[in-house]
């Protein structure tokens, strides 16, 4: 296990209390778990991920991880439609635990409310929040 020090959190993404992370890009937001996560699941075995047209709720659950120690669910960080979904995750679930901000992403979303981003955690309140899971 990572101690805090060592995570990886990007400071151009926003997180939520799940530890999903979402990074803006225009109307569309790209959506993974943070380093937090996938360290505490440990390796991933299998990932599944809504298919694309799919619309969620902000904090609805939009798909699974499963990992040698558990099952997790993953929460959406933002309402909106799903454009896209990372295929490559269903050959190689293990991008998430080796890459969870680059090639572990799992969806991308077009947002429905963009001020829904206002109310994710910045990195260093996401921080904060993982210090007081300690």
């Amino acid at each position: 296990m990572k101690e805090l020090n060592e995570l990886i959190l990007p400071k151009d993404v926003r997180y939520t209390a799940d530890h999903e992370w979402a990074r803006v890009q225009g109307d569309v937001v790209r959506v993974g778990v943070s380093d937090y996560a996938q360290n505490q699941l440990g390796d991933i075995t299998f990932v599944e991920l809504p298919e694309a047209g799919d619309a969620f709720e902000k904090g609805e659950e939009f798909g699974t991880l499963e990992s040698v120690k558990a099952v997790a669910d993953l929460y959406m960080p933002v309402r909106g439609e799903i454009l896209s979904i990372n295929r490559e995750l269903e050959k190689s679930p293990g991008l998430v635990n080796e890459s969870p901000y680059g090639d572990g992403w799992m969806i991308e979303v077009r947002m429905k409310d963009p001020a829904e981003l206002d109310e994710l955690m910045t990195m260093p309140q996401y921080l904060e929040m993982l210090k007081g899971l300690d």
